[in-house]
């Protein structure tokens, strides 16, 4: 099952995965589910569905290319490979509320470029040498656009937005002690930035279906 944010924020919830693609452009920022540990706690804790981010970087003869910070490094991988990666087919395409100039694209392209290779940053740390999904998207749109998305927040404000949560895990996963003043940024603050217009958010289906929902800005 999904998290309690389940309810798409787009009105329809069911697209065509080809037809979804055809509409993306440089600069929008795409975000899954991935079903795995400790992401499911990532979603579980910023009380959203989505747990992983990547941004629509450019085109090639095959389609859309996202680039993305992942266990082991950060890369680029193909759009519809990217989406069919989480759970439930579900998927949000956010983007700024204008279109890229040529200038923009480039320096976007080169801002992913200079963060491939990285290892992926278990830890979540906003200070660290390596990288994290959220982190790597907001980094690479602020330096070619200007625009800072999302809000940054220790772990201890972080976690304190979700009394419940089991901190077992959090403790397993750090060796018994969770770097409570750490600054992270999480794909939940990406997605709820008021800076970004939703294009689409709901599941889609891997063959051609007719659909209606999308509306492109």
């Amino acid at each position: 099952m999904l998290n309690n944010d389940a309810v798409p924020r787009a009105p329809c919830a069911v697209s065509d995965l080809r037809q979804l693609e055809n509409v993306v452009r440089t600069g929008d920022v795409v975000f899954i589910r991935i079903a795995r540990t400790p992401f499911r706690q990532i979603a579980a804790v910023t009380r959203i569905w989505t747990n992983h981010v990547g941004i629509v970087t450019g085109f090639n003869d095959r389609g859309a290319l996202i680039a993305e910070s992942r266990i082991p490094f950060s890369c680029h991988t193909p759009f519809a490979r990217f989406v069919q990666r989480s759970e439930h087919g579900r998927v949000a395409v956010l983007r700024l509320p204008r279109a890229l100039t040529a200038e923009e694209c480039v320096t976007l392209q080169a801002a992913a470029r200079s963060r491939l290779g990285r290892l992926y940053d278990t830890g979540f740390n906003l200070e660290s040498r390596r990288q994290f999904c959220s982190r790597f998207v907001r980094e690479v749109l602020a330096e070619s656009t200007g625009v800072v998305l999302g809000k940054v927040m220790t772990f201890r404000e972080l976690l304190a937005r979700s009394p419940g949560a089991d901190l077992r895990l959090w403790k397993l996963w750090y060796f018994g002690r969770i770097p409570w003043e750490r600054r992270t940024v999480t794909p939940a603050s990406l997605y709820h930035d008021s800076a970004l217009q939703v294009l689409f958010d709901g599941a889609v289906v891997p063959r051609l279906q007719r659909s209606n929902c999308l509306k492109p800005l």
